[in-house]
């Protein structure tokens, strides 16, 4: 028998999060805490520094959804119901979510992609096309120092299970799906900008 992967370990997959009438909050949040655990897989308390901003940012969602569960049941729903308040806390906890999340998305990608590269380029790379421009001159060393941690690919695809073929479809299902739900709330931000104006 197969050995299990992450993948099917966690709570919830991105396959499993309802984007039919706008991205169910509650599912979203679900899955997202999967990725949070990815980053234990990559063995290093470097990383404990993506993790904790990340937590951060369901907490704020996710306080929020339960400020009023029926209004915030969508992310769409909770940006909107938040967007005439003067301090938007959910909607910039979920403009830095999805930072993190497209840094994550776009490194396992160009892993999956580049079969040869090691997993502190794919980071880096990520690192440098996604989180950079946002961070500071105080906060880029700290991931920089993170990316340098990563372990060798070959580990890291051991300790997540992602040995053979039909493994790595589950991987790249789970992969598609959260790259699908990152474009859409980057549409619903670039199509509101008065949702993140002054972020």
């Amino acid at each position: 028998m197969a050995a299990t992967t992450y993948f099917e370990t966690i709570k919830r997959s991105y396959t499993d999060v309802d984007i039919a009438n706008g991205i169910d909050t509650t599912q979203f949040l679900e899955a997202t805490e999967g990725v949070v655990n990815l980053f234990d897989k990559l063995g290093s308390s470097a990383f404990s520094v993506v993790q904790n901003d990340m937590n951060g940012n369901i907490k704020k969602i996710r306080d929020k959804l339960l400020s009023n569960p029926t209004a915030n049941a969508t992310l769409q729903g909770l940006m909107e119901t938040e967007a005439p308040e003067k301090k938007r806390v959910a909607t910039e906890g979920l403009l830095w979510l999805t930072r993190g999340l497209d840094f994550t998305a776009q490194a396992l990608r160009r892993s999956i992609d580049n079969s040869a590269e090691e997993l502190n380029i794919s980071f880096t790379k990520s690192y440098e096309n996604t989180l950079k421009k946002h961070h500071s001159f105080v906060v880029r060393p700290v991931f920089g120092l993170a990316m340098k941690a990563c372990p060798y690919r070959k580990d890291f695809y051991e300790k997540i299970g992602v040995l053979t073929d039909a493994a790595l479809e589950l991987m790249k299902t789970w992969l598609a799906a959260l790259e699908n739900i990152i474009s859409i709330i980057n549409a619903v931000f670039q199509a509101h900008p008065e949702y993140i104006k002054g972020m």
